[in-house]
């Protein structure tokens, strides 16, 4: 196991960033239909580049402002990514964010990997709740909250202005004695498959 390995589960591996991920960051987030959801236009490369030097830095989340950023590789490859970050307004909150590549969806991969997200944040003795808010029109992304024991709690309606319209946005959250009570803090014995097409993306 490589000692930027943050985790791994039955197919994939969850990793720091590292400065030669930056061809597969651009490949994937230059895609129209991945950026259509997510805050940013495509990516150009120096876009690119700019996004990879900030993530570089978020390695952990012990801090009270910690952030972790990470790529998930299956069988070596960068395929999507998975951030976590403390929240301003309450330190004992962490928000969730993924992006897959659309020619890995459909094999229930970004699930297994936001679910091993959801682990790592809740290993966090103080984390309290984890929350994702979610583009209304990215369905993927909402069927693979519900998947991993996110609650759908609040759809906020033409609350953000993206890429020329208004569009919706969905609240998601679990509490830590809630993804416990549901068993969601064991990594299952072999991976979950998601017969439904499609790519999972996220804010």
């Amino acid at each position: 196991m490589d000692s930027d390995t943050v985790a791994t589960t039955p197919r994939l591996t969850l990793r720091l960033h590292r400065s030669r991920d930056l061809d597969r960051l651009v490949a994937i987030h230059s895609r129209p239909d991945v950026a259509r959801y997510l805050l940013q236009e495509p990516w150009t490369v120096e876009d690119g580049q700019a996004q990879l030097e900030r993530r570089l830095l978020r390695t952990g989340l012990a801090e009270p402002v910690g952030a972790l950023a990470l790529v998930v590789e299956r069988e070596g490859l960068l395929i999507g990514t998975v951030s976590l970050w403390r929240t301003e307004q309450e330190r004992r909150t962490v928000e969730i964010g993924w992006t897959l590549d659309p020619a890995h969806g459909g094999a229930g991969y970004a699930t297994e990997a936001v679910a091993a997200a959801l682990r790592l944040a809740f290993g966090q003795h103080d984390v309290h709740r984890v929350t994702a808010q979610l583009d209304a029109r990215n369905t993927a992304s909402e069927r693979l909250a519900a998947r991993v024991g996110l609650r759908q709690e609040a759809h906020h309606r033409q609350d953000f202005w993206s890429k020329g319209e208004w569009t919706d946005t969905l609240v998601f959250g679990v509490l830590a004695d809630e993804h416990r009570a549901q068993g969601l803090d064991r990594q299952p014995d072999r991976p979950a498959h998601d017969p439904r097409r499609g790519a999972d993306t996220g804010t």
